[in-house]
């Protein structure tokens, strides 16, 4: 929302191409929405919705400016096929919900209220978990936690990634008692975006910024791809905040 960083436009359509480009590269299927004039924030969809099972639940902003996006991204959504339900409450999609195995993890504390983890939960019927943000430079859930894999690859609550400093003492034995072996990331890779990242449950596509992220991956036996979105990281964002995932 600030207008005083200046941003390489030409460099920044560049970029999120080549985003579009490495998906599809790695097998996956990529569809645009047409951007809106005066939204530039529509380019972080990742925030319009949280699709699991085929059934989408919309976004109701925090921030006045970004509340239009949830109109066109409910039209797109409604015109591919879906039924979209608008939540009540202040719900920004995942960048505060984000499903691993049988949970949905959920962020509040600086945008997604606590109210939007109980609708999230009797609209999917699944277990939500509510996580504690309490640094502002983690404002969303995706920029301190992503998952690694996909409960259908492996059977069982699925593995993440994420920075324990971003989250309340509560929150952190909470996921210590859930993921066991997750990924621990440190504050300078968490900083670089590298844990708003999206993985396939292989291939991890990551900001190239998070090189200790990035070792820890090859470690574990992931793939990272890495895919540079510096230009968009001004704006709040990367590679997750510009991916929505329709999980049918």
């Amino acid at each position: 929302m600030r207008e005083d960083v200046r941003v390489d436009t030409a460099l920044a359509l560049a970029q999120w191409r080549n985003l579009i480009g490495t998906y599809r590269e790695h097998g996956h299927t990529v569809e645009t929405v047409e951007p809106v004039p005066g939204l530039p924030d529509m380019v972080f969809a990742a925030n319009s919705a949280l699709v699991v099972g085929g059934r989408v639940l919309g976004s109701n902003f925090h921030a006045e400016q970004r509340r239009p996006e949830s109109a066109e991204y409910e039209t797109w959504f409604k015109a591919a096929g879906y039924d979209v339900h608008r939540p009540e409450s202040v719900c920004e999609g995942e960048g505060d919900l984000v499903p691993v195995g049988r949970y949905v993890l959920a962020g509040t504390g600086f945008r997604t209220s606590r109210a939007a983890h109980d609708e999230a939960q009797e609209f999917f019927g699944v277990p939500v978990v509510g996580l504690r943000l309490v640094d502002p430079y983690f404002y969303h859930l995706d920029t301190a936690l992503f998952a690694l894999n996909d409960p259908a690859d492996d059977g069982n609550d699925g593995n993440i990634a994420y920075y324990p400093d971003a989250f309340s003492a509560g929150s952190r034995e909470v996921l210590a008692h859930l993921f066991p072996n997750a990924v621990l990331a440190t504050r300078d890779d968490a900083m670089a975006f590298g844990l708003n990242s999206v993985s396939d449950g292989r291939h991890v596509f990551v900001a190239p910024q998070a090189t200790g992220l990035v070792a820890q991956l090859e470690e574990r036996g992931y793939v990272p791809v890495p895919v540079d979105l510096s230009e968009f990281h001004k704006a709040g964002g990367g590679i997750k905040c510009c991916t929505q995932e329709i999980r049918s």
